[in-house]
Formats: structure tokens, C-alpha cells, sequence
């Protein structure tokens, strides 16, 4: 067994080699550009939505109230007339990229401190490099990958938004497992 006090360094390491290379990912690979869509009319829909001042939040429309509703022909109206969507709401004006940034690195510092505590768990001191990238990749690639698909079987997010995601959460797991690897704290 191997503490988690022993991995400090592959944890704080990972999370900043993850960060730099997601960053790169995202200013200089092109398969991020196509995330989400244009409206066509889109200054007339942000004009028709501006009267109400939705909160920022999490929406779906038509919602209902209940599952009785949900079966009502009212409701299935509702949904045949459109249009059916599920939208967030952020604040007026803009948001900085300083705090998603910072949000980003703690998580993957919280990734580093999981998949460090499960391959922690189960290898000692000394393990070797192969050992170790297994138990932490795979512990990674869960942690930045798997909720990612309840977004498509629930929400109707694109598949091939989620699955590029999924290239990006591989990538990041083999960045976290190669760093524990490299730094695994030697036996006795």
C-alpha cells in the first residue's frame, strides 16, 4: 500500500501537465470548434427571450410537473408543436475565463488525488511503470470520461461531442497515468 501523502508530487504534476495539454487542445486542435451550433435568427431569438430575464439556471421546454402531466394530451401537444429544448442560462455579460480555469485545475488535481488513492490502495512502493499506469489510467480515463455519456443517453447532446470528449478524457488519463508512473514511489 502507498499513501496518498507518498503521490503529492505525481498528483500536483498531473494536474499541471493535464492542464497544459487541455489547453492546447482546445486553442490549437480544431474539433472543439463544432461543440455547439448557430441559431439561425439568433439575435431575434435573443431578442424575444430578453423581455422574460431568465435567471441563470438549467432549463427544459416544455417541462412538466408531473409524470400525470407528462401523459396529459396537453403536454404531448406541447411537444409536437415545439420547439423541445434543454438550454443553460449564464449571466449577462460574458464570463472571464479566470475562474472556469481555475475550477478546471483544482478538478484535476481531484482527479490526481482518486486515481492516486485507488492505485494507492492497491500497489506498493516500488510497483512497476506498467502496473502503476494501469491502475491510474484507468481510474482517470472514469473520472474525466464516463458521466460525460449520461449527457447524450439523457439530454440529447451530440454523440460525436461526447465521444470527442472522450478522446480528450483518454488523452488526459494517459497524461496522469504516465506522470504516476514516471514518479511512483520507489521500495526500500
Amino acid at each position: 500500500m502507498t499513501s496518498l501523502p507518498e503521490l503529492w508530487l505525481p498528483i500536483l504534476l498531473s494536474a499541471v501537465f493535464v492542464f497544459i495539454v487541455s489547453s492546447l487542445v482546445h486553442m490549437v486542435l480544431p474539433w472543439h470548434k463544432k461543440d455547439f451550433g448557430t441559431l439561425n435568427d439568433e439575435e431575434k431569438i435573443m431578442d424575444a427571450l430578453r423581455p422574460f430575464s431568465i435567471p441563470p439556471g438549467e432549463y427544459m421546454i416544455p417541462k412538466a410537473g408531473s409524470t400525470k402531466e407528462l401523459g396529459s394530451p396537453e403536454f404531448k401537444e406541447k411537444l409536437q408543436k415545439g420547439p423541445v429544448a434543454i438550454m443553460t442560462v449564464m449571466p449577462n455579460g460574458g464570463q472571464t475565463m479566470i475562474k472556469p480555469l481555475i475550477l478546471w485545475f483544482v478538478y484535476t488535481v481531484v482527479v490526481g488525488i482518486f486515481a492516486g488513492y485507488i492505485a494507492g490502495r492497491a500497489l506498493p512502493p516500488g510497483t512497476e511503470y506498467l502496473q502503476v499506469f494501469r491502475f491510474v489510467g484507468a481510474t482517470a480515463f472514469f473520472c474525466y470520461v464516463v458521466a460525460l455519456w449520461q449527457q447524450s443517453i439523457w439530454y440529447a447532446r451530440p454523440w460525436i461531442t461526447t465521444i470527442i470528449g472522450s478522446i480528450d478524457g483518454l488523452i488526459y488519463g494517459l497524461i496522469t497515468a504516465g506522470t504516476f508512473g514516471w514518479l511512483w514511489p520507489q521500495g526500500m
